[in-house]
This record gives structure tokens, C-alpha cells and sequence, in this order.
């Protein structure tokens, strides 16, 4: 099963989810903001795309920069990332797309056409 973890304010969001429609794209639905990933989920879906871990946050997010992860981030571990990710979905770049081969963060229709059709 695909899981779309989005938050329902966000446009990205809004425009993966009609592109994921438009191409019957079966998916769960889960609300990045109320129900984010828990830190072992995060852990795993890290196993899921070789990008560095910044791939995963989202870097132009108030929390992110509030919390000064800019300077964090390059030395951070997996483990720390994925336990403020799992207290806080607002620093997952979003839409957060997983199966059970496979993790994409925010949307591009190239991505999406080459991994979830």
C-alpha cells in the first residue's frame, strides 16, 4: 500500500493529490501535521531513498528555521532526525510519498511519473 502523507493547507499538497487522482493512483491518506510518521517509520522510509537526510526536511518550513536546523542538519544522525521528524510532521517536506520499496518528498510530476505509475 502507498501512503500520501500530506498536510491539507499546503498547495504542493493539493496539486500532488489532483495528479495522483487524475492517474488513479491508489493511496492512504495521512495527515502529516496530526499523524506524523513515528521515529522507527521514519528510520525506514530514510532506507528508502538514497538522498542525504536535508532531502527529508522541509527547509523553507518555519519550524525548520525557527529551530536553526540549517546549521544542524549535515551533522545530524538519522536517529536525531527521525525523533524531531516523528514530534514534529511540519519539518517533513511534504507531500511524503512511501511504499514499500520506495520514499519521494514534495512533488514534481517527473518523480511521481517515474516511481508511483
Amino acid at each position: 500500500m502507498t501512503t500520501f502523507y500530506c498536510y491539507s493547507k499546503c498547495s504542493t499538497c493539493k496539486k500532488a493529490e489532483k495528479w495522483l487522482k487524475e492517474h488513479d493512483v491508489s493511496y492512504q491518506k495521512i495527515d502529516l501535521v496530526e499523524q506524523p510518521p513515528t521515529k522507527e517509520q521514519m528510520l525506514t522510509i530514510f532506507t528508502k531513498n538514497e538522498k542525504n537526510l536535508r532531502y527529508f526536511f522541509n527547509t523553507s518550513g518555519m519550524d525548520y528555521r525557527k529551530m536553526n536546523l540549517k546549521d544542524r542538519v549535515d551533522t545530524m544522525s538519522k536517529e536525531q532526525a527521525a525523533e524531531l521528524m516523528s514530534k514534529n510532521g511540519k519539518l517533513i517536506k511534504r507531500p511524503l510519498m512511501v511504499d514499500a520499496v520506495k520514499a519521494t518528498c514534495g512533488f514534481n510530476t517527473k518523480v511521481y511519473e517515474e516511481n508511483w505509475l
